[in-house]
């Protein structure tokens, strides 16, 4: 599919026309509506406005099926702006009503328990095999503290989107291959966004047996076996992903580099109840970040560099020169990254690999990649690594845990 359609069907699918034109879209994306609309109805055979309401009539099927939230309150949180209009549309598609669909539904399996407080569960597909544990041991190793929490299995964290806020809970359900999710109530209007966020912070949407095969038959047949279903850890935020590895680096699990994100979180990030005591504070937003400035940065104990390159990167996804979305052009935004002072080749492919949800990156220049594949260089490891393209992200995933576990104090680095 050509990238226009494809950026713009990615862009419905996550909510862009929930309260938006076709016009603003159209204008974000840097084409004009008429362009926009032929693109999608050559590619999809659909316009922009009725892909949108598939997405939303989908949605409140589901939450219909597997939720006992009011009508009225899915009607919203599927992205539609009125009751009546919800009532109407789903009428037309479905000659039942809401209330009616649900009641001649199946009695669907007993919904996962929803922690204390308010929260609704849903549940996200996933085509097995999946390599939960792997999967949150490294989304730990990003804990920032009172932000994002790995106990257990479970992975919790705060959500700040599109002027909304709350907090986010996970486990994975193997035996169903999915995961449940608990999603405070208060991020109901921005569920559809927030779901597709989810889905590529754990890389729910990838193809294990696709993907693990094509590796196994270009050289890392034994690291396959050994651990299927490995994903591409992906971001709920790109911004948070670039702000921790310019302040982290490779000294991520150092005691000193922890205490510095924690000071910078605490200082930069608001404050959010959620009845949770480790979930506390919203991660620190761009526009945040920009205001503070290389000098505010400083006064945390931020080295002068990177204190520069912090505020250099939030100011340019404030004033939105650089979007650190899923579908956006990853050699253009990577080549962004590196004209920036502070950013090498190396953290910018890592970047992009997450926040960008870019399933061909391939650091080459990491030393534990070169490592674990027994390249000499950065140049010899990129030659062996075009093998493994379309798929370069999971070798890579593959050769940091056999570099892990070859050296135990180890750990995959982002600058």
């Amino acid at each position: 599919m050509p990238r226009l359609a494809r950026l713009a069907a990615q862009r419905i699918g996550a909510g862009a026309l929930n309260g938006r034109s076709v016009a603003d879209l159209a204008l974000e994306l840097g084409v004009s509506e008429r362009h926009l609309r032929r693109a999608l109805e050559r590619e999809l055979g659909v316009s922009p406005a009725e892909l949108a309401q598939t997405h939303r009539l989908l949605l409140a099927k589901r939450l219909l099926a597997e939720t006992s939230l009011p009508v009225t309150r899915i009607a919203f949180a599927s992205g539609f702006q009125s009751l009546r209009r919800f009532n109407s549309v789903f009428r037309e598609r479905y000659r039942l009503s809401p209330s009616a669909l649900r009641r001649a539904a199946p009695a669907a399996a007993t919904p996962p328990a929803a922690p204390a407080g308010d929260f609704v569960t849903l549940t996200l597909a996933y085509r097995a095999p999946l390599d939960w544990g792997l999967l949150t041991a490294r989304l730990a190793r990003e804990t920032m503290p009172g932000v994002i929490e790995v106990d257990r299995g479970r992975y919790g964290r705060t959500v700040s989107l599109d002027g909304r806020s709350g907090v986010v809970l996970a486990k994975n359900v193997p035996a169903k291959a999915q995961l449940d999710i608990a999603v405070s109530l208060s991020l109901l209007p921005v569920l559809m966004p927030l779901l597709v966020r989810l889905r590529h912070l754990f890389d729910l949407d990838a193809e294990p047996a696709v993907v693990d095969a094509y590796l196994e038959q270009n050289g890392l047949a034994e690291l396959v076996r050994q651990r299927p279903g490995i994903r591409m850890p992906g971001a709920l935020d790109g911004f948070e992903v670039a702000l921790r590895s310019l302040l982290v680096g490779a000294d991520g699990a150092s005691p000193a580099a922890g205490d510095l994100l924690s000071r910078v979180v605490h200082a930069l990030g608001e404050g959010i109840e959620t009845g949770i005591p480790t979930l506390t504070r919203l991660a620190p937003s761009p526009e945040r970040v920009a205001r503070a400035g290389p000098a505010g940065l400083a006064a945390l104990g931020v080295p002068r560099r990177s204190a520069e390159s912090i505020a250099s990167v939030a100011r340019a996804i404030a004033e939105g020169t650089i979007k650190l979305t899923p579908g956006r052009d990853a050699g253009a935004t990577h080549r962004a990254l590196m004209e920036m002072e502070g950013i090498g080749e190396r953290l910018a492919t890592m970047i992009v690999m997450r926040a960008l949800y870019w399933p061909d990156a391939f650091p080459a220049s990491d030393r534990a990649l070169q490592r674990a594949a027994g390249a000499a260089s950065r140049t010899a490891l990129r030659t062996l690594a075009e093998r493994w393209r379309p798929w370069r992200a999971y070798a890579a995933q593959h050769l940091w845990l056999r570099d892990e576990q070859e050296r135990p104090a180890a750990r995959p680095s982002a600058k």
